[in-house]
């Protein structure tokens, strides 16, 4: 039978003490809750005399206790402990037999616990002491009590017996640590046990003790530990366990073992917590490689300092943007020709760092109009690019260029699995590392490999962690666009970024606006290397009419003209606006009702086959027409209602509608798959004065904003 560990004020207690002249009634509880030495209140002689009843004055420590028994003469008062002190005996009494079991069990293990404190706190010879702690963790093991406390009192004995022995061979250290392994199997270690166990991680990295002992101890932590923040010595034992695992000759092959067996072997980890506590060792153990850097500069300029211009704080110039210096000139070459001429860059030196400060004639930092709002920014307000960062000359040690190679290696390694990938995008989206490591070429060279797989994955939860938490902040996507402090590819990365990211963002007229504004440069760069993601964004800025500068827009088609695929997306492109100008010249009906079943290419007919500029009420309900549709829709000008009940209408047409639009009254999406990411974005049709959601995906709160707005 398991018992528990009283509590206070749990029961009371009666107490007989020899030759059973008076009882007196107690509180038990408080000499049985915790290690320390509390006290057993019993009464003296004289109090017994004159009170037969009452509360005991009087106490003896637990350590007084000679003998605990179970009472067993002849006619004895039922369930009664024996309990034998100097000069008498005392007797408890309790309600039942489980309580006087449950008190029989505590006490011996209390008076055990004070023994093994005693023995260890003056250790003579090793050997008995290796002994007595052996039999210590046997009798946790054993104990009938069912508490966190049976477990942890063996631990933080012996964890203060190595902290106040410094002088034990590596030998001793390893038959410590396993003679406490099996209390290890279920229980944390403690801080000073932690620091022990780091220490033998650095010292001896091939001890077939960190694989046998430590790893399902470090496997506990990462399944159950919920804050590193509240034990960080739980982090650092971690941390340095995952090191020694790479100093094996398998190197990172074995950490790969390791990570694979953290997340188990089908494609859904069952441990919530796996995820997040082994990025805050990633975390950690990146920013400790910088930590020198970043203590001897203490007096430096943060990013937004940087951002902003700033140099040194008895040096600091107004208006003096950081631009970045790459060894790679082919980019920034082709760039400065479209870009206004510059002066000559000025060094800064700080302490072993180096910023190269380039002085711009003008510095263009265009903000959304919503920068500054305390709401959520959507997923092009986040798009807005402010100068670039600057560059720095770091050397790390060779220890600290380990530890950087192993732990970015680890978060390569988290972003292969696809169930991962949502959260660690996530986790990774606010950009949780010091301005000195991104400010680093071999860090986010490294680096690289994990945005790759953000920007390769379809799931917008995770591409769009691409972009900024919140708009006037720099994201993954501008440190690794041409000029920005990352960008080291001539904008390869920048192009699979835009790619994904334009699908995501429905080709939305802000979405364009914001690379106008910030890269059309770099786009136009790589339309000329023949990038097709470059050439149709170029195409759909002509288009939807985003540049408004003559000159511009010339150069754009002059660039388009120069590549093969560039000058056939550029003639479809007139093909399609010679269509338009046709389909929105005044006349045709005012009305049309399309056939049930009819379909987008249906759609597509219908509106190349004559003028619609004066169609004003379309209805296209129970046909079959998707998202894909909207691009024909956003042609009609004077389109005021539009029916879609019962279609396979969604999300990407609803983006698409917001933009374009404008003058749209009525809209009836009842019975189609729209959710709430989709009506959001009907809140900026302030002409919308009729809208039917009836048997779609709304959630409560999206009505209520969409009351708001609307």
């Amino acid at each position: 039978m398991r018992y528990k560990l009283l509590q206070e004020g749990d029961i009371q207690v009666c107490v007989i003490r020899h030759p059973r002249t008076f009882l007196s009634k107690i509180l038990t509880s408080k000499f049985l809750r915790r290690w320390e030495p509390h006290h057993l209140t019993l009464a003296d002689n004289s109090v017994a005399s004159a009170t037969p009843t009452g509360y005991m004055e009087n106490s003896i420590s637990y350590s007084a206790i000679e003998d605990v028994q179970l009472l067993s003469w002849e006619n004895a008062p039922k369930y009664c402990l024996q309990l034998t002190i100097p000069g008498g005996t005392v007797l408890l009494q309790a309600a039942n037999s489980y309580l006087r079991d449950q008190w029989f069990h505590s006490l011996q293990w209390k008076k055990k616990i004070y023994k093994y404190k005693k023995v260890l706190s003056n250790p003579s010879r090793w050997e008995v002491v290796l002994k007595e702690i052996r039999t210590l963790v046997d009798m946790a093991l054993t104990s009938p009590l069912q508490d966190d406390s049976i477990h942890q009192a063996p631990l933080e004995i012996v964890s203060k017996l190595l902290s106040e022995n410094n002088n034990l061979t590596t030998q001793d250290h390893e038959s410590i640590i396993v003679a406490i392994a099996p209390l290890l199997e279920n229980n944390h270690p403690p801080p000073d046990l932690c620091e022990f166990f780091c220490k033998h991680c650095r010292e001896r990295p091939r001890s077939m003790v960190v694989i046998e002992v430590f790893t399902p101890v470090v496997q506990r932590i990462l399944k159950h530990n919920m804050d590193f923040g509240k034990c960080p010595r739980l982090r650092l034992f971690t941390q340095e366990y995952v090191l020694a695992l790479n100093e094996l000759n398998a190197g990172m092959e074995v950490v790969k073992k390791f990570i694979h067996s953290m997340h188990g072997p089908t494609g859904q980890c069952p441990h919530p917590r796996v995820l997040p506590n082994l990025v805050a060792v990633c975390l950690a153990a990146i920013y400790s490689c910088y930590e020198e850097f970043i203590n001897s500069r203490d007096n430096s300029p943060s990013l937004k300092e940087i951002r902003n211009g700033c140099q040194q704080q008895c040096d600091r110039k107004p208006n003096l943007p950081l631009r970045l210096l790459h060894t790679s000139p082919d980019l920034v070459s082709q760039e400065a020709t479209l870009t206004e001429s510059r002066l000559k860059p000025v060094i800064v030196t700080a302490s072993d760092i180096h910023v190269e400060v380039e002085r711009n004639n003008t510095a263009n930092q265009k903000m959304t109009a919503n920068v500054g709002n305390d709401s959520e920014p959507n997923l092009i307000d986040c798009l807005m690019v402010s100068p670039t960062c600057s560059t720095m000359s770091i050397e790390l040690s060779a220890q600290a260029d380990r530890i950087l190679g192993c732990y970015v290696e680890i978060l390569k390694m988290l972003s292969d699995y696809d169930d991962w990938r949502p959260a660690l995008a996530s986790l990774l989206q606010p950009i949780p590392f010091p301005k000195e490591a991104l400010a680093h070429e071999k860090f986010t060279k490294e680096l690289k490999y994990v945005i790759q797989r953000f920007a390769e994955d379809p799931r917008q939860e995770v591409h769009s962690c691409l972009l900024s938490v919140r708009a006037g902040k720099d994201g993954w996507f501008q440190l690794y666009s041409p000029g920005g402090v990352a960008c080291d590819d001539d904008g390869e990365l920048f192009a699979s970024m835009v790619h994904i990211l334009m699908g995501s963002c429905y080709k939305t007229k802000k979405f364009l606006l914001s690379l106008a504004e910030n890269k059309l440069g770099p786009c136009m760069l790589l339309a000329l290397r023949g990038n097709q993601t470059m050439v149709e964004i170029l195409c759909l800025m002509l288009e939807y009419n985003i540049i408004d500068n003559n000159d511009t827009q010339l150069q754009i088609i002059s660039t388009l003209e120069s590549t093969d695929v560039g000058k056939r997306m550029y003639e479809q492109l007139c093909d399609r606006q010679r269509e338009l100008k046709e389909l929105q010249r005044k006349g045709g009906p005012t009305r049309l009702t399309l056939p049930s079943k009819s379909t987008d290419a249906d759609l597509a007919r219908l509106l190349s086959s004559g003028s619609f500029g004066n169609l004003e009420n379309l209805s296209l309900a129970f046909t079959n027409v998707t998202s894909a549709c909207a691009e024909h829709l956003i042609k009609l000008p004077s389109l005021k209602q539009l029916n879609l009940w019962s279609t396979q209408f969604g999300d990407a047409g609803l983006r698409l509608l917001s933009e374009h639009l404008t003058m749209l009254q009525v809209l009836n999406l009842c019975e189609t798959p729209v959710t709430d990411a989709g009506l959001l974005a009907l809140s900026s049709m302030k002409s919308l004065c009729s809208l039917n959601m009836n048997s779609t995906k709304l959630s409560a709160d999206t009505y209520e904003d969409l009351k708001v707005f609307l």
